[in-house]
Parts: C-alpha cells; structure tokens; sequence
C-alpha cells in the first residue's frame, strides 16, 4: 500500500506544480475588449459555420444569437450544415428568417459513409463560406450579441489566424450538471493558459476562429479526416504547426459561448469517450505529458482505494490525497471561475473530487478501446 501512496503523492506533486504554472498563464493573459481601441470599424467578413444533426431543441435559439450579433449583416453570413438529421431541424431553420442566414443539408450517405460526420459537415459549410473568417460553434450554444465584434476585432488586432475561445456550460440545480460545468471550467482555464503561454494548444469547436484560407492552406481535415473526434484540437495542432506564432487565445467575457450540459450520465461519457478518443493522435509531447500526468495520478488515486480492500487505512490516505488534490486545483480554478461568473460551482470542487477521479480513469481508458455513439451514430 505505502508503494502505491508514495507513487501518488509523487505523482501529485508534479500534477500540483504544473496547475502552478497554469495559475501564473492564465494571470497573464490579458484581457480584451473590442471597443479598447477607439475608432475600431469592423472590417472583417464572417462566416458563422453551424454543424446540427437531430437539434431540432436547440437550433432555433442558437441561430437567433448569431443573427442578432451586433456587427455589420453586410460582413455576416450564417451557415447552418443539416447533417442528415431525422428530426425536423432542417425545418426550423428554413424558417428563421435573416439575410445573411444560408441552409446546406448534406445528402444522404454524405456523411454516413465516412469515420468523420462533423468534419464533412463542416468542410461543406467552408465550401460555401464568403467570409475571411471562419467561426465555428455548435447547434446547442447561445452567444452574446458582442461575439463576433470581440472575435473580429481580436483577430484584426492581434493578427492571430487561428483563435480559441472561452466556452462555459450553463449549469442548473443539478448534480451532473455541476459536475459537467466545474470539469469543463478547468479545462478552459487550461486552454486559456496554455495557448497564451504556447505550452501546447486546445481549444473547443463550440468556439473558434481561423481564417479560410489558412485551412485551405494546411490542407483542411486531410490527415486527421478518419479519426472521428478533432475537428477543432487536430486542426489546430495543424495550423500551430505552420504558423506557431499566430495562434492565441481571446479572454474576454464577451466573447464567451455558452453551451447545453450532456443531458444523462450515459450522454456524458459518450461525449467525453469522443473527446478522450483523439489523445493518441497529438504530436506535441507536452500535451501528451500533460494528459500522461493527469491520468497517472488519477489512475494512482484508484489504486489507493484499491489497496483499501486489504488496508482500510488506505482510505484514510485517499480521503488526504483528494484534500491536497482539491486545494492544488483551488489554487487556479478560483480564478478561472470568477472569469466565467460560476464561482457558486467551487464549493462542489472538493465533494466532486471522487467522481471525478473515476470518471478520468474511465473515459480516458475507454476513448482507447471503445467505440462511442454520437448523434445516434456508432463512431471510433
């Protein structure tokens, strides 16, 4: 048992010094607002690219917070790619009337016959795209009407050709819920920090910006286009590559996106089984180092409860170690949540601790070995 302890705790020290330097990052990164640079005019054309499979509950809300953007509808356009969905959300959109607002419903077996449905979809939507700038985000997102003013201006000012930016998930009085929005906090503060320090890259699809032209540039989805999941993180692994210096991150409250919570346990793990599923396919070593770290330690945590079965007192050090874990993770997610106005979500860092470690071990395993279901389709 005391092997196991010492390999955690050392384990825990480099996860501890490392959510340090995540903590300094995030400090750093400036915050930005549009209207900082007096006499800004956008300048920018925008192609909204809004990929929708079966979101028939969702679609209508999403499309309106992108239609009602406050920036110039002759710089907008909207498109939304109907992905072969079986319920009526094709109909939905042809319904919102906006005029900038374009439907693409992909033909059947377009997206069926390949490994990566949402990449397809996507790739359509930039085949039509007339904007200079792609921004991409998902059918069950809603986004303030300063969006794309603080996403443009940040990219004419920065000159970044490929940006991440902040998604949060609206949690209710729920327990998964919580747990989904406290996990997802972290993960953005993690992105935040580690693009500005360019440490590794991550981003999230719900949210981004690239122009259209670097993606034809890097050659698109070719490459990554038969792994299922990656159609934000291996594109821009690909862009990082070719343009390491015009990759950021945009903090600013303005310009976050909010999104849906996974509605069941099971659709969570589906969702996070399809995120684990690309790990393998990073090429830079420090991400790779860090998601190792991570599931080491959390991998480690489980071996304590294990070593329990024939040394109850092992209990007693696991209960100690997610103490010391959670206060590591306090240190940076603090500041993170008072970001994303979610600070009621803290006190739930400490009582969430054992789910969550479980819940890494599971899904990090899982997105190795399983198959995952997405949108009702069985993918790898």
């Amino acid at each position: 048992m005391m092997i196991v302890f010492y390999i955690a705790t050392a384990l825990l020290l480099l996860y501890g010094i490392l959510f340090l330097y995540y903590k300094s990052w995030w400090k750093q990164v400036p915050f930005f607002k549009s209207d900082a640079h007096t006499g800004w005019v956008p300048s920018t054309s925008i192609s909204v690219i809004i990929p929708a499979r079966n979101e028939a509950d969702n679609i209508a809300l999403c499309v309106q917070s992108v239609c009602n953007q406050q920036y110039p509808s002759h710089l907008l356009q909207v498109i939304v790619v109907d992905d072969n969905s079986t319920d009526n959300t094709a109909e939905i959109v042809k319904n919102i009337f906006f005029e900038g607002i374009e439907l693409i419903c992909l033909q059947p077996g377009h997206a069926e016959n390949n490994t990566a449905p949402k990449k397809r979809a996507i790739e359509a939507g930039i085949a039509a795209a007339r904007g200079e700038l792609i921004v991409t985000t998902d059918a069950d997102c809603i986004a303030g009407k300063e969006w794309l003013k603080n996403m443009a201006a940040f990219h004419e000012q920065s000159k970044n050709i490929f940006i991440a930016a902040p998604v949060k998930m609206s949690d209710i009085n729920s327990l998964l819920s919580k747990f989904q929005a406290l996990d997802f906090l972290t993960m953005q503060g993690i992105t935040g920090a580690s693009v500005f320090k360019r440490f590794h890259n991550m981003c999230n699809g719900a949210n981004l910006a690239y122009e259209k032209k670097v993606f034809y540039e890097v050659g698109g989805f070719s490459g990554i286009d038969t792994i299922a999941s990656g159609d934000d993180m291996l594109l821009m692994h690909k862009v990082a590559k070719q343009y390491p210096h015009q990759v950021g991150f945009i903090k600013s409250t303005d310009a976050i996106v909010t999104t849906a919570t996974a509605a069941s346990w099971k659709d969570f793990f589906q969702q996070r089984i399809r995120w684990a599923s690309k790990a393998t396919h990073y090429h830079q070593p420090n991400i790779f180092f860090v998601l190792l770290l991570v599931y080491l330690t959390n991998l480690s945590f489980i071996g304590m409860l294990v070593a329990a079965f024939w040394q109850p007192s092992a209990l007693l050090l696991f209960a100690l170690l997610c103490f010391v874990k959670f206060f590591m993770e306090l240190l940076f997610v603090k500041d993170v949540a008072v970001f994303f106005k979610q600070t009621h979500l803290l006190p739930w860092l400490l009582v969430l601790q054992p789910l969550h470690i479980v819940y890494i071990v599971i899904s990090g395993f899982l997105g190795q070995v399983k198959t995952y279901e997405w949108k009702g389709r069985k993918l790898k």
